[in-house]
């Protein structure tokens, strides 16, 4: 089997090129700050003034973090390569979506560090990430996922995700100050498109703060019956 080694540029904290090329792998082990693309896929949910992320949950097979819930597409910026450039070739190959950059909405930029050790090594993880939204209204069955990258994906409602991140109760690898700016950024991208989200707090999930809605309405009801 032939393996192919992917060569990464090191970058400073500003985002600029040390001028030091290394291959993925010592990166890794080393602890090294390099550039990766992150585009969160997002869609406008009508019936509920709100929005779903898709998250992309990783192949049983992956050298880090196998089966966790991650950004919708990411992928490591190649030697020579630009964010925006690297951002639709993963696009592409993780979830057979081709996009244009004029479609990528650039949001923020993020600075990320987790170490934790996968089949008996040491994963550093440092990145420089420039964060993207791209609004999409396909269905999982509509994308053509990359099997040995990514299992499955799932739509869910930005706010219930941020829950489930604050609670760490659901297995992923997305950093929390990242999801925390995203979902900051997901209300502001939608008030700029005149379909601002509403802002009341999730609870635990949309069904749950439908009942309670449902229980105070009857509560009113009898408070005026009595009357």
């Amino acid at each position: 089997m032939e393996i192919i080694m992917e060569y990464i540029d090191l970058r400073n904290e500003d985002g600029s090129l040390t001028g030091e090329v290394k291959e993925r792998s010592l990166i890794h082990r080393d602890g090294d700050l390099h550039g990766t693309s992150h585009v969160w896929l997002i869609r406008y949910q009508e019936d509920m003034h709100s929005a779903e992320v898709l998250l992309q949950k990783r192949s049983k097979n992956k050298d880090s973090f196998p089966g966790s819930y991650d950004i919708s597409s990411a992928g490591h910026i190649p030697a020579g390569v630009d964010f925006i450039d690297s951002a639709l070739r993963e696009l592409e190959e993780e979830l057979g979506i081709k996009a244009k950059a004029e479609d990528l909405h650039y949001g923020f930029t993020h600075i990320g560090y987790h170490e934790e050790e996968f089949y008996g090594k040491l994963f550093k993880n440092h990145e420089y990430s420039k964060v993207y939204l791209y609004e999409c209204n396909l269905s999982p069955e509509e994308m053509r996922l990359q099997d040995e990258e990514v299992e499955s994906v799932l739509w869910i409602d930005y706010r219930e995700c941020l829950e489930h991140i604050r609670k760490d109760d659901l297995k992923h690898c997305i950093f929390k100050d990242e999801f925390e700016r995203l979902a900051l950024e997901i209300e502001t991208y939608f008030a700029g498109t005149g379909r601002p989200l509403w802002k009341k707090e999730l609870t635990e999930t949309w069904a749950e703060d439908a009942q309670n809605e449902l229980e105070d309405w009857i509560e009113e009801q009898g408070i005026y019956i009595r009357q």
